[in-house]
């Protein structure tokens, strides 16, 4: 169900309590808490969220002293758009993801939110030069067909698909999980600069929220979410990328997965999720034949 939220409650309320979408519907149903939230009794607060009562006394004195300040514009200053759930350049497909998030932040081409062909590109930290023959092959053709490449801006293979897609001349977004006043890794500095003007970086954080480990598999439930499928280039058999190939399954995504040397370990969780019945591919037209196809038949 969509409401109309008042976008100045809704910014105070998730820069200081980044609250999931469920738990914001909670404050707006059966009564809506959010429009007098200054003025609750904290009482209310905490029945409506489920929350103790000493946190919601902690967030109802922090909502209070931040309700005045001027989000939009101060998010204008820095570049920053926030897309709170019930507008329009929020994408319909996160609605399906666990946890859907209350508002992204953006930096820059936000209108590629709203591209229906987009493709995640994600892989080992640890990439070797196999990844980058991989994508030497797979990009070009999704470029070609106006694909967006969906990654998160790790080292490795994110930043090796990120980049490819770039020298390829084609569109890419990045899942951050952290807020804007940060950036990791460090060496991708320049890279998020780059991205900031030309293509696009999102995230669920207000900010000022700092990287935390936690934070990179949340993260990974919107690349799948954002994406009609997942390409997986190189994963050790005990990899975070395993975390996104289980969230675009337990989404319905298609796996699309590069097959490696049977003695390499940046292939072996990648031969194994084929065994496991991922699609095995070696460029990136079977990857645009075979959505084609599947579109083809919804």
């Amino acid at each position: 169900m969509i409401y109309s939220v008042d976008l100045q409650r809704l910014l105070a309320l998730h820069y200081i309590y980044p609250l999931p979408l469920q738990k914001l519907q909670q404050l707006l149903s059966p009564v809506d808490v959010l429009s007098y939230f200054e003025k609750a009794h904290p009482n209310d607060i905490a029945k409506a969220l489920q929350i103790p009562l000493s946190k919601a006394k902690q967030i109802s004195q922090s909502f209070q002293r931040v309700i005045s300040l001027s989000f939009e514009e101060a998010y204008a200053q820095a570049n920053i758009f926030p897309i709170p759930f019930h507008h329009p350049y929020y994408p319909a497909q996160l609605f399906e993801i666990p946890s859907p998030p209350t508002v992204l932040y953006v930096k820059g081409q936000y209108s590629l939110l709203t591209s229906d062909k987009q493709v995640a590109i994600i892989g080992s930290r640890k990439a070797t030069a196999y990844t980058k023959t991989a994508l030497d092959l797979i990009v070009p053709p999704l470029v070609e067909h106006e694909y967006t490449v969906v990654s998160g801006l790790a080292r490795g293979a994110d930043t090796m698909a990120h980049e490819a897609t770039i020298t390829m001349g084609g569109k890419t977004i990045a899942v951050l999980g952290h807020g804007f006043h940060h950036v990791y890794p460090k060496e991708n500095q320049t890279l998020a600069e780059r991205m900031a003007e030309n293509q696009l970086l999102v995230t669920e954080y207000p900010p000022y929220i700092k990287p935390e480990k936690w934070h990179f598999p949340m993260r990974n439930r919107i690349i799948s979410g954002l994406s009609q499928a997942l390409v997986v280039t190189e994963a050790a058999l005990k990899s975070g990328t395993l975390i996104t190939t289980e969230c675009a399954l337990e989404q319905g995504k298609d796996v699309f997965v590069v097959p490696g040397p049977i003695d390499a370990e940046q292939s072996k969780g990648t031969n194994k999720l084929i065994l496991e019945g991922a699609i095995p591919v070696c460029n990136g037209y079977q990857i645009v034949e075979a959505l084609a196809l599947f579109s083809s038949k919804n």
